[in-house]
């Protein structure tokens, strides 16, 4: 709803193991999206390779000269971003060393330092902005993904609602983002077009309900067969309803696999009833609801049964988390 503020929100450290967010990252790496778009942040910033490069810091710094500086956060939040230091100093200033004092996911507190950049006085100049800017915005998804989650906790702690992203993520940086919202306690949805099928209301428009059934099922036929026939793993098949009639339509008449079914903007009322039916006719299915969720509406949701709740505004609601790089006192090496 426009204009309505959300409340003061809670910051949440999630616990989410450090080794399940590095199996994560490494699986979202190996895509070969991070290293693309940190060359690109690269090009940006020096042009093109075998270009002037740091044209100022270039005419001032003695290419020789060792610095130290701390990564600082400048306000409380979550932290998101640390695991692509290492991808970005790769390639910026491969010289320079990084040292974490924290991990993805832990609190980020005022004036702590979460890591140290060690190294040629230029190549931490050089990298500076493009490190500073990745893990502001990271942490500011991660962040506003813990309050979300704080959110449902609060209302519902013992039934495990899953708060899922989308694809309104910012271009070029969706891996980042979804392993953000990851690093904030929330769950990566699809992470494209080509990992999942989600049949949407623009998929079966003008379709009733007494032929939604037969329609799904053709479709949902073709869909395993192409992936069968491409050796892809679809990580679901999905389909969106506006109305408890397509719901129920899905429930008694669908033969082909469906794994989940979300809800599209249904106000809460609506989500019982679905939930309630979902119950009735397949218990084991899963159903999301998704469309205008706020901050102040989302605990609500979260208790009328649904099983995960997809937030757009996890990425495009984000604020950047203020990040800055202090120099340590003496540049010698210890």
């Amino acid at each position: 709803m426009i204009g309505v503020p959300e409340p003061t929100p809670t910051i949440l450290a999630p616990q989410v193991s450090a080794s399940s967010l590095a199996t994560l990252y490494a699986e979202l790496a190996a895509t070969g999206l991070v290293r693309r778009v940190i060359e690109l942040c690269r090009d940006e910033d020096l042009g093109p390779l075998g270009g002037p490069g740091d044209v100022t810091t270039g005419c001032t710094i003695d290419p020789g000269e060792y610095a130290r500086a701390a990564i600082v956060p400048r306000q409380a939040g979550v932290i998101a971003g640390l695991a692509c230091i290492p991808e970005i100093l790769a390639a910026f200033a491969p010289t320079v060393e990084l040292r974490t004092h924290a991990f993805d996911s832990s609190p980020a507190s005022p004036g702590v330092a979460v890591a140290t950049l060690s190294g040629s006085r230029s190549g931490i100049l050089a990298a500076e902005r493009t490190v500073l800017n990745m893990i502001a915005r990271l942490s500011g998804v991660a962040t506003r993904t813990s309050q979300f989650v704080a959110a449902v906790r609060a209302v519902n702690p013992p039934r495990d609602v899953q708060l899922c992203d989308t694809r309104k993520t910012t271009p070029g940086l969706r891996v980042l983002e979804k392993y953000a919202v990851r690093c904030g306690g929330g769950y990566s949805h699809r992470l494209g077009l080509h990992d999942a099928v989600l049949i949407k209301d623009n998929h079966i428009a003008g379709i009733s309900d007494a032929q939604l059934p037969s329609k799904l099922d053709s479709a949902i036929r073709k869909a395993l067969t192409l992936a069968r026939e491409s050796r892809t793993r679809l990580g679901f098949v999905e389909v969106e309803v506006d109305t408890l009639g397509q719901l129920d339509a899905i429930l008694r008449g669908c033969r082909e696999r469906v794994d989940i079914v979300l809800l599209d903007n249904m106000p809460t009322d609506m989500l019982r009833r679905a939930s309630l039916l979902r119950d009735t006719h397949r218990p084991g299915l899963v159903l999301e609801a998704s469309g205008g969720v706020r901050l102040d509406t989302v605990g609500e949701i979260a208790l009328t049964g649904v099983d995960r709740i997809s937030v757009g505004s996890l990425t495009h609601g984000a604020t950047s988390l203020d990040f800055g790089l202090d120099a340590l006192d003496g540049d010698q090496r210890t």
